[in-house]
């Protein structure tokens, strides 16, 4: 009577030479599945950075952009005063050198002509140069004024600027509802010696990877900002951008609101129309 292959009437099983090959499949399996596991665990370091490159990713290829804006300042007693502006951009594919961003002031009448064009550097101080009509001169920005701000508002001239990827050192923090979506909430700490702040706080909502809100922090560590983003519309199909830029002092009551408009892109523009010596001849 041939011996029985499975364990019926207490008798001993002996596996088929196919039975060991399944189990050493099986066996292989768990421990590939377990190694690629550890393999993609990330830090919240790595999360943190790949959460800021799929979001600069998302924005490649604009070319270049030019928009109309509305800066409203207020201060802490409710007093308020309101600057026209336009602000161009020229996109700078290459990974080691930053955007160029021209911005001119239309009004008021004492401000009128005023110019800041600023070549964006990772980790060296940015290219910046201002344009005071009074003085009918061009004006070279030392790294350390990147920090002060912004012709009287309550941006800085480092937040003005093209925020490069490798600016920063990041860390995710945790996942949190912003609003009705849900956001990443990434910490950022620059890595430029002259930064004015110490670390920000960033919001970006895990569907589009936009930026909804910032807090900075000042050198001290204490909360110094709010920078909040709305009326988001896209363009191209692709290129987010944010109509409402409103910016609050925590420290001195202080807000600057920024309302952009008449949107534009790929205008063909190139290094010649952000010229430091074409300041003084802009219109």
């Amino acid at each position: 009577m041939p011996i029985p292959l499975t364990p019926l009437h207490g008798q001993p099983m002996h596996r088929r030479p196919t039975d060991r090959l399944a189990l050493a499949a099986a066996i292989l399996t768990v421990l590939l599945v377990g190694f690629a596991g550890a393999a993609l665990a990330e830090t919240p370091e790595e999360k943190g950075r790949a959460i800021a490159e799929e979001a600069d990713r998302r924005d490649l290829g604009f070319e270049d952009s030019y928009a109309e804006l509305k800066m409203v300042l207020s201060n802490k007693q409710g007093e308020s005063s309101t600057r026209e502006l336009r602000v161009q951009t020229l996109e700078v594919p290459a990974r080691e050198i930053g955007d160029k961003s021209l911005i001119v002031f239309d009004h008021p009448r004492d401000i009128e002509g005023t110019a800041f064009l600023s070549f964006t550097k990772i980790l060296e101080p940015d290219d910046q140069w201002l344009y005071l009509p009074a003085l009918k001169r061009v004006k070279r920005i030392s790294s350390a004024n990147k920090s002060g701000p912004f012709v009287g508002s309550e941006f800085a001239y480092e937040d003005m600027l093209s925020q490069e990827v490798d600016k920063y050192d990041y860390r995710w923090l945790r996942d949190e509802a912003c609003g009705e979506i849900t956001c990443f909430v990434v910490e950022r700490t620059p890595l430029y010696e002259n930064s004015g702040y110490a670390r920000q706080v960033v919001w970006i909502d895990q569907q589009e990877y936009r930026a909804q809100r910032v807090d900075f922090y000042d050198r001290k560590d204490s909360l110094l900002k709010t920078l909040t983003f709305g009326g988001y519309n896209r363009y191209l199909d692709q290129y987010w951008r944010a109509d409402d830029w409103y910016m609050e002092n925590h420290q001195t009551g202080k807000t600057t609101r920024l309302t952009f408009g008449n949107w534009e892109f790929r205008l063909g523009l190139d290094d010649n129309d952000l010229d430091p010596n074409r300041l003084k001849r802009l219109r």
